[in-house]
């Protein structure tokens, strides 16, 4: 299948790959009938998904099962009037239903937009309204129904309301089941789409003000493929598990586009409620997956367990993204389970575009290389290119056209767009900086950079270093005003178990010694702030603004 795009997937060298990398664009690409269908066409009986939850149910579903359930569920959309250009939101955590969904929905040219299913109804009354959404398809999930059921009043494009349940469907909702059990023959829409309509649309979740919708044409999974074959290094015997609800870009990473396109079979763990590092292992353990995915916080987890009491002899490749990687975590994985994690750097508004490559040493920490496909730059505040390690912006240059995956722009906000992708450059708001051997290193975001003493201080490498400490389980680095230095560094830090009755002055200096014996002296945190949890967005993403906005705790 990967041959369809990838004249060559072989490369005797970076540099070959450099030079000769290059995927091949169809007219008129459709994800669902282009390998979808095609796979169900030229090897029907292979597995496409191995599904799996908490409570020990089993289910595998080949290529040729995902076009049978992904045709009636077009059909079903097209009876209730959804197709090209209509806005569909998907609110269905790791059901399986939501790969039929979403294939469905490509099939008949309408719009995807998968969500959390933590959002309330305020969540719901704004992306509703903004997006103009037509349809909502949700998990049988009573806390999330009752939230869409209060934000209905104040959702006048929302026609349709559809639930993938087994127990009664409540008043106002349409049975998903029922519907697709009913529905029609599938007959394909005479023009399903062109590659720049749009196809999927996410809400990002910004650590200040209202989520940004990023919009995708369907052109968006070909970038995957860099992903999949180039960075998680996927195959067609492959079982990969990337740890991610639906609802999150990184499922789109990991779950979908990519990993069908190079043939592997999707692994999913549908689980309810907290992540159990125990579950997870037995998992893998007992299911033989191949290849995992998961952000640093998962990481961290697991190498807190005995990891020498799972088989995991089946894991061929590791991979990590969505926040930087801990170089004490990578050190302890790799002693435990002779693994190096790969990472890579990349945002809702993109693919992967910084990468460990499958032939590349990784560097504890480091995103990895620049992705060939984009023409990638790190600009300095005053506008020049940064030399080898000075902090510059990372952009990405589009004269030469758009690079696969990178998006079309802010859906209804052509200011909001201007302001980071103009004059045929797009500006990421990430800050790094590269090292003399090439690799790029995460500092941060540019409005979370610390300005101190002359100091310009990213929080990342400030975090790493108290990370290292062994009563620390997560933390959070900011600056604070200061008449003197400008800035001073604050750490939030919340506490391992074992060290919750020892949060006094004497652990804080403790740890401001070791930061001090980790890493320049000058960014050791002056403040210290131990905290029960960090305040964090529906997503996962620390709100630095919330923490630099409350008062102040010497302690």
């Amino acid at each position: 299948m990967i041959e369809k795009f990838v004249k060559q997937t072989q490369f005797a060298s970076h540099e070959d790959f450099v030079k000769n990398y290059r995927i091949e664009i169809p007219e008129n690409f459709n994800f669902a009938y282009d390998v979808v269908d095609e796979w169900a066409r030229t090897n029907p009986n292979k597995r496409a998904l191995c599904w799996t939850n908490d409570k020990g149910e089993h289910q595998d579903l080949t290529f040729a099962q995902v076009k049978t359930l992904s045709d009636q569920t077009a059909s079903f959309f097209q009876s209730l009037g959804i197709g090209r250009g209509d806005m569909v939101i998907l609110i269905l955590k790791r059901n399986l239903e939501f790969w039929q969904s979403i294939v469905a929905l490509h099939k008949i040219g309408a719009v995807a937009i998968p969500a959390t299913h933590l959002l309330t109804d305020k969540d719901i009354v704004y992306r509703a309204n903004a997006a103009g959404i037509k349809a909502i398809v949700a998990s049988d999930d009573e806390n999330l129904v009752t939230h869409i059921n209060l934000a209905m009043p104040k959702t006048p494009t929302v026609k349709f309301r559809i639930l993938v349940g087994k127990n009664n469907i409540p008043e106002g909702w349409i049975d998903f089941h029922e519907g697709v059990k009913k529905a029609s023959p599938f007959v394909k829409p005479e023009h399903v789409n062109t590659n720049e309509d749009s196809m999927l649309l996410y809400f990002t979740s910004g650590t200040t003000g209202q989520p940004k919708m990023v919009i995708h044409d369907f052109t968006y999974p070909l970038g995957h493929i860099t992903t999949a074959k180039f960075w998680q290094n996927l195959h067609e015997n492959s079982l990969h598990l990337t740890v991610a609800d639906t609802g999150w870009a990184k499922a789109m990473w990991g779950k979908l586009y990519g990993q069908w396109i190079v043939g592997a079979c999707i692994f999913v763990y549908d689980y309810d409620g907290r992540f159990i590092p125990e579950d997870m292992l037995r998992i893998i353990s007992t299911y033989k997956v191949t290849s995992f995915c998961a952000p640093p916080t998962i990481y961290r987890f697991l190498i807190r367990e005995d990891l020498g009491k799972y088989d995991l002899s089946s894991l061929e490749y590791c991979t990590t993204a969505g926040e930087a990687l801990n170089p004490s975590v990578f050190e302890t994985f790799y002693k435990q389970t002779g693994i190096k994690i790969m990472e890579a750097f990349g945002q809702t508004e993109t693919v992967a575009t910084i990468i460990t490559f499958p032939w590349m040493s990784p560097k504890p920490g480091s995103m990895g290389v620049p992705n060939p496909l984009y023409k990638l730059d790190l600009l300095t505040p005053d506008g020049r290119s940064a030399e080898d390690g000075e902090q510059g912006e990372i952009v990405f240059y589009t004269k030469e056209g758009k690079p696969l995956g990178l998006f079309r722009g802010y859906y209804r906000d052509d200011e909001l767009t201007a302001q980071v992708y103009a004059d045929n450059t797009y500006h990421t708001g990430d800050v790094a900086w590269r090292d003399e051997d090439g690799y790029y290193w995460f500092v941060g975001r540019t409005d979370d950079m610390i300005k101190s003493s002359g100091y310009r201080i990213g929080p990342f490498e400030v975090e790493s270093a108290v990370m290292t400490h062994p009563a620390v389980v997560e933390c959070a680095i900011t600056g604070v005003p200061d008449e003197i230095r400008g800035q001073i560094i604050k750490a939030t830090i919340v506490l391992a178990n074992d060290y919750k009755d020892k949060a006094n002055d004497e652990l804080a200096k403790e740890i401001q010694n070791h930061v001090k014996n980790i890493t320049a002296p000058y960014k050791y945190p002056r403040i210290v702030e131990f905290v029960d949890e960090l305040p964090k967005t529906i997503s996962g993403k620390i709100k630095r603004g919330e923490i630099r906005e409350k008062k102040i705790e010497m302690l």
